[in-house]
């Protein structure tokens, strides 16, 4: 098998769609789907199942995947040494973020790094926790931002304290005397919750605090949790970060006892990084670490 053949694959994969990957590849369709069924043939075993909603991975194809994205992005390391002693800078990183890092650091991150090294291209993940470290863990990103407690067994270099702050409908508190919101006070009030995955931090904090919240709104992104909160449907704990720039009328809280989540730039193998990852790592750390 080529190093082609490995593309088709992983972009048929990672699209579900033969006809999609032939646009991205400047293949035709029927290159795709013959290019995939000799694969097949040479393994000896089926990758990908059709069907007239698309296409996905077998569970053979969805073991051999990581080993793909590991070979290619191999060669990608290769290409990227070899222009680097030839005294450019050149490559592609593929980043990982979640929703708040999204919003809120990648368009400075990406106007200052391209115009420090224009020939390195970036392609951007946009996901949950769970979303990023799937990706960085199977290759499908180089790198990618997590909070410290959502990285398992991924190396990650901390970079920035994000405290957590207590959501509130605007003037729902009666009592304003304290400048934050505390374990009891929390008790008395229904919760707008959203699934661990999103928010593994806040739950930590739920639990170290023994506080077993109410809660009849389970939702998945920040925006939809802190619009009902406006609505008066409950409170919620949120980062500061997810904070700036809401559209939401809401009074916001420390929490006591004080948390914080601590995002951090995390890599599968940080001291086997190409040339073009590892100018994007140094990058962050220069920019945002201020722990």
């Amino acid at each position: 098998m080529t190093l082609l053949t490995y593309q088709v694959f992983q972009t048929a994969a990672n699209i579900g769609s033969f006809q999609k990957a032939a646009d991205i590849l400047g293949l035709t369709p029927s290159a795709i789907s013959h290019t995939i069924s000799s694969m097949e043939h040479e393994l000896g075993f089926t990758v990908l199942t059709r069907s007239k909603s698309g296409i996905a991975l077998t569970n053979y194809g969805e073991h051999l995947l990581p080993y793909v994205n590991a070979v290619l992005n191999s060669d990608e390391s290769l290409q990227q040494a070899i222009a680097e002693l030839n005294g450019l800078k050149q490559g592609k990183v593929k980043i990982a973020v979640f929703s708040s890092v999204c919003t809120n650091w990648l368009p400075d991150l990406l106007r200052s790094f391209q115009k420090q090294f224009d020939r390195i291209t970036m392609e951007v993940f946009q996901g949950t926790y769970d979303d990023v470290y799937y990706w960085i863990k199977n290759g499908v990103a180089d790198l990618g931002f997590l909070s410290v407690s959502s990285a398992k067994d991924i190396p990650i270099e901390p970079l920035y304290k994000d405290p957590l702050l207590c959501v509130l409908p605007k003037g729902a508190r009666k009592d304003t005397s304290k400048a934050y919101m505390d374990i009891e006070e929390m008790r008395a009030h229904q919760f707008v919750t959203q699934r661990e995955c999103t928010d593994a931090d806040i739950q930590n904090f739920l639990k170290e605090n023994s506080l077993r919240i109410q809660s009849n709104y389970h939702v998945v992104d920040d925006l939809s949790t802190i619009a009902l909160v406006a609505k008066g449907f409950g409170i919620c704990l949120m980062p500061e970060l997810v904070m700036r720039d809401i559209p939401y009328e809401v009074d916001c809280y420390p929490v006591y006892p004080q948390a914080c989540r601590i995002i951090g730039i995390a890599a599968l193998h940080p001291e086997f990084m190409a040339p073009a990852v590892r100018t994007l790592y140094n990058h962050i750390l220069e920019r945002y670490r201020c722990l």
